[in-house]
């Protein structure tokens, strides 16, 4: 068990466990507020986070940041990750074998920021997270709740870029998520 994020980043700097390090520029750990309550997770880099060495700073980061804006979440204050660290060539989904070799990667993210919600971006995330059972169109804007931790699954930003009708979703999921913190810390206080 790594005491710090940047003990596990330190970690990985030099990960050759799948054949995702072959095509990679840069391991794209994850960013953002080490003591956040909400914590996002999406499937993996694109080609600017991989050059970038960030999550979600392309076109779907763009468009996550304005739905940011638009519901009052500062980037800053939340954490920020991926399922596998490095990018899939093509854009691809990650395989199973890729997932399961970064997985413990993320696990340890998790449990060193220890977020009262985390946000599944998009159906690699629920179903690395919370089981193939999972599917994101019926799970989606529905909480599910394991160990302690509260889950939000929603669209991937990506999938708005695509169809901009689950634009409205997203944003209420994420209005929901705010929601739903804020009564969970008045719960924690009373």
């Amino acid at each position: 068990m790594y005491e710090t994020i940047e003990e596990l980043q330190n970690s990985i700097k030099d990960c050759r466990k799948c054949k995702l390090c072959n095509g990679r520029k840069n391991i794209v750990f994850g960013c953002g507020n080490q003591n956040a309550d909400i914590m996002f997770i999406g499937e993996g880099p694109g080609a600017d986070e991989d050059s970038q060495g960030d999550p979600f700073v392309g076109k779907a980061g763009k468009l996550m940041n304005n739905a940011f804006d638009i519901v009052g979440i500062n980037r800053n204050n939340v954490y920020i990750a991926n399922i596998v660290k490095c990018r899939p060539p093509n854009n691809r989904d990650p395989e199973p074998d890729e997932v399961n070799m970064c997985i413990n990667y993320l696990r340890n993210q998790v449990l060193i920021i220890k977020p009262k919600i985390i946000v599944l971006l998009g159906r690699i995330a629920l179903t690395s997270i919370l089981g193939q059972d999972y599917k994101i169109t019926s799970s989606r804007g529905k909480w599910v709740e394991k160990n302690g931790i509260y889950y939000m699954p929603t669209w991937h930003p990506a999938a708005l870029l695509r169809d901009e009708t689950k634009k409205i979703d997203f944003i209420n999921d994420l209005k929901n998520v705010l929601v739903y913190l804020k009564n969970i810390n008045i719960d924690n206080i009373n």
